[in-house]
C-alpha cells in the first residue's frame, strides 16, 4: 500500500501525521484506509506518486528476503530466477544485477524474456517448451547456478536440483506447479544442496521490520538513484479490481498491477 499517515499510536516516534509512506500489510490493500504496524513502513521518495510507491514493498522485500537473506546470494555468484517478468521477478533481476551477479531467468513469452534482458538478465529461456536445466548448463559451459528462486514447486523440482552447482541453494516461495514431487536425495547429498522454504506474509512485524532495514541498507540508495525501480504493467481504479484479477490470471503482465483509490 501507499498513502498518507492520518494518525499514529502514542508509542510511534519515526512517523508523523502527513508523512507519505508505503509499506507491507498483513494481507490485501483494497481499502481507502488501512492500519499497519509502523515497523512495516517505508518513506515515499520525493516526487514519487502513490501508485509508483505502492509497487515497491511487496515485491522488493520478497525478492530481497529470498535472494540475499534466505539464499545468501553474494557478488559474483549466478542466480536463476523463475517467472522473471513477474513483480517479484523483475525486482529480483534488478537487485541481483546491481549486486554484480550473473542473472538467468525463465519466462513464458519472448516479450517477457526481452524485458528481463533489458532489466539486466544475461540469459532467458522458455520454461514451457524447453528443458531449462539443459539450456542453462549449455549457456554456463556445463556449470550450475548458485541460487534458484522458484515459484513453481513440484513441476520444476527435479530440474532445479539438476541445475544447481555444488553447495547451491533452492529457495521456494510459491507452489504454482504443485505441492508434491519426487526428490533425488542422493543428488542433494552429493552436491551438498540446501532446499529452503520461505514466505513473507506469515512473519511477525518485528521480522518484517528487520527485512525492511536490510533492504534499505543494501538497496535504498540504488532505488533513489533509479538504478532499480518498480516495474508497473498498468494502473487500474479500485472499482475495477475484478478486471485487475482477470489481467493477472491471463499471465500476460510484466511487473505489477496497481489499484488506485484516487488519482494522484
Amino acid at each position: 500500500m501507499a498513502g498518507v499517515v492520518r494518525a499514529t499510536g502514542a508509542e510511534v516516534r519515526d512517523w508523523h501525521v502527513g508523512d507519505h509512506v508505503c509499506g507491507l500489510l498483513g494481507g490485501g490493500g483494497y481499502a481507502e484506509r488501512v492500519a499497519v504496524d509502523a515497523r512495516q513502513l517505508l518513506p515515499i521518495p520525493e516526487g514519487w506518486s502513490f501508485e509508483h510507491a505502492a509497487a515497491v514493498p511487496e515485491v522488493f522485500l520478497t525478492a530481497w528476503l529470498n535472494l540475499f537473506l534466505e539464499g545468501q546470494l553474494r557478488s559474483g555468484e549466478t542466480v536463476l530466477i523463475h517467472a522473471g517478468a513477474s513483480g517479484v521477478g523483475t525486482a529480483a533481476v534488478q537487485m541481483a544485477r546491481d549486486a554484480d551477479c550473473e542473472v538467468l531467468v525463465t519466462a513464458s513469452t519472448e516479450g517477457k524474456r526481452e524485458r528481463c534482458r533489458q532489466l539486466g538478465a544475461n540469459f532467458a529461456c522458455d520454461y514451457r517448451d524447453t528443458d531449462f536445466a539443459v539450456e542453462i548448463r549449455e549457456f554456463l559451459d556445463g556449470n550450475g547456478v548458485d541460487v534458484v528462486l522458484d515459484v513453481a514447486g513440484a513441476s520444476h523440482l527435479a530440474r532445479n536440483l539438476e541445475v544447481l552447482a555444488p553447495q547451491g541453494r533452492l529457495v521456494l516461495l510459491a507452489l504454482l506447479g504443485g505441492t508434491e514431487g519426487a526428490i533425488d536425495l542422493g543428488l542433494v547429498l552429493r552436491k551438498r544442496l540446501r532446499l529452503i522454504g520461505s514466505t513473507l506474509r506469515s512473519r511477525s512485524a518485528a521480522e518484517k521490520g528487520g527485512i525492511i532495514n536490510g533492504f534499505r541498507g543494501q538497496f535504498w540508495d540504488a532505488l533513489l538513484a533509479g538504478q532499480i525501480e518498480p516495474i508497473i504493467d498498468r494502473v487500474l481504479p479500485i472499482q475495477e479490481a475484478a478486471a485487475a484479477h482477470d489481467v493477472i490470471a491471463s499471465n500476460s503482465t510484466i511487473g505489477k498491477v496497481v489499484l488506485s483509490v484516487r488519482q494522484t
